[in-house]
């Protein structure tokens, strides 16, 4: 009898972890979304690619004596100036210094990484202007939450896709 209700009781466990799995499954189905992706030609979606892979490529471009000072590690780029700095004269031994060869391709520069062009929006009279097959908007930060909500309701309906979306609470 005791074997019995050991059975009983591992059965219903099973049960119950199945339905809670089902239920996440059916509540995650419900809220996943897939995102819009942007109308593009084949070669500016080969361009993006490219792109992405001379990112990752690219090296970290640090200040000139960067170990040597804590205040450089955390300050932006500048160019060597010395007379006699090595890292100006581009020795091999030294880092890579910022030039134009690290440029990522000119036709797909200053595209979100999906492809979309950003619009920078304030208002909704700004979000009606965009096209949505090329165009995707990012709310500008000055924007309270009840605009920010009526300006994403709205692009919704335009299928216009949001870049910077709210996270609300249910």
């Amino acid at each position: 009898m005791a074997e019995e209700k050991k059975e009983k009781v591992k059965e219903t466990k099973e049960e119950a972890k199945e339905k809670t799995t089902e239920d996440k499954k059916t509540k995650e189905e419900a809220k996943i979304k897939p995102k819009k992706k942007p109308e593009l030609p084949a070669n500016l979606k080969k361009l993006l690619m490219l792109r992405n892979r001379m990112n990752h490529e690219r090296p970290v471009f640090l200040r000139q004596e960067w170990h040597r000072y804590k205040r450089l590690q955390r300050v932006k780029w500048r160019v060597p100036r010395g007379m006699h700095s090595k890292m100006r004269r581009h020795y091999g031994y030294r880092p890579n210094v910022v030039s134009i060869g690290f440029r990522g391709p000119k036709q797909v520069r200053g595209l979100h990484p999906s492809g979309f062009r950003e619009v920078l929006v304030h208002n909704l009279n700004e979000l009606k202007t965009i096209k949505p097959e090329v165009e995707a908007c990012r709310i500008a930060r000055t924007v309270g939450m009840r605009k920010r909500m009526e300006i994403m309701k709205e692009a919704e309906k335009l299928g216009i896709r949001v870049l910077n979306p709210v996270k609300v609470r249910e």
